[in-house]
């Protein structure tokens, strides 16, 4: 059985005091939402820290209008509760883990999710035994050997939906308030995925102004729950009458960072999103895509299946349009 290490539990009931407790902890303290992702990667020993820092009971946190969502809401509320033009968001948050888990887990802590490899989510006991990673404990990336960087993946949900969409991130920390385009808050980088610092607190998203937009997301896994995406498709446009006058096309799962395809989203332009359109967008984000050999499924399957999920992601905005 695994077990969580030692640790000393601290519950502010304000952003100032959880700011203040982490700048006292030090390195040696963390943040924790629904800890969905951080205590079982303490039980693997991926983050050992000495003291854990609770957002559950902070108010600031809860927002929840057609313009800010507070990162302390459960993926279970965004699921219930946005309004129809922010589907996206909800199926995003509605197709993350399980029931129980969208319960507890945050919309914070799915957009700050740890990327994942097959290497790094194991025991303490596995990683010991291939010499740990470049992640934690090694100096070697078993993906690419050769390689001087870890290509462990982003793995969240909602990322890819709110680079898609253009959402911009409210974060806290000891020298103030900043905020950041969703797109700018992560590095394509397996261990410094965030540009967040380690003593700040994502506390919102704001949201674009409704109307004249529309947003889909579409996950592949290997079962239609509880599962990670091995690939995530958010595909954003922005109509002008029945044209498109811009367009995003990102993908999730396929990186350590939500990545945004940007010549898949500049052949939609002008179009109708035909058929013929929609092909060359799916072309444009296939061969970009280099899905590694770190999670489920043959990586050269998914890779293809990129354009699938792409063009199936363009043909449901096309419907809804009609």
């Amino acid at each position: 059985m695994l077990r969580l290490p030692t640790f000393k539990y601290l519950a502010p009931a304000t952003l100032a005091d959880a700011l203040k407790w982490k700048v006292e902890a030090g390195p040696a303290g963390m943040y924790v939402a629904g800890g969905t992702d951080l205590y079982p990667n303490m039980k693997r020993r991926q983050q050992v820290p000495a003291a854990v820092i609770s957002l559950a009971a902070i108010r600031d946190l809860a927002v929840l209008s057609k313009t800010s969502i507070g990162a302390g809401n459960t993926l279970a509320a965004l699921g219930e509760s946005l309004p129809p033009s922010l589907s996206a968001i909800a199926t995003a948050a509605t197709s993350v883990s399980t029931p129980l888990l969208r319960n507890m887990g945050t919309l914070g802590g799915n957009l700050c999710l740890d990327t994942r490899c097959n290497y790094y989510d194991q025991t303490y006991e596995w990683r010991k035994a291939i010499h740990f990673c470049m992640k934690k404990d090694g100096d070697t990336c078993w993906v690419a050997p050769s390689s001087p960087r870890c290509w462990a993946v982003s793995s969240s949900d909602v990322a890819p939906v709110m680079v898609a969409i253009g959402a911009e991130y409210q974060l806290a920390g000891p020298k103030g308030e900043r905020v950041v385009p969703a797109a700018r808050f992560y590095h394509n980088d397996g261990i410094n995925y965030l540009t967040k610092q380690p003593d700040e607190i994502l506390v919102a998203v704001r949201l674009p102004a409704e109307g004249g937009w529309d947003a889909v997301y579409h996950k592949l896994r290997r079962r239609g729950s509880f599962d990670f995406p091995v690939l995530g498709v958010a595909a954003w446009v922005r109509w002008n009458g029945k044209a498109v006058a811009e367009a995003r096309i990102v993908l999730g799962g396929v990186a350590s960072y939500p990545q945004e395809i940007a010549e898949a989203g500049a052949a939609l332009v002008g179009s109708a999103l035909e058929p013929e359109a929609v092909d060359k967008a799916a072309e444009a984000a296939f061969r970009p895509a280099k899905p590694m050999d770190n999670t489920d499924f043959d990586l050269s399957w998914r890779k293809q299946m990129t354009r699938v999920y792409v063009k199936r992601a363009l043909e449901e905005l096309r419907g809804r349009h009609r």
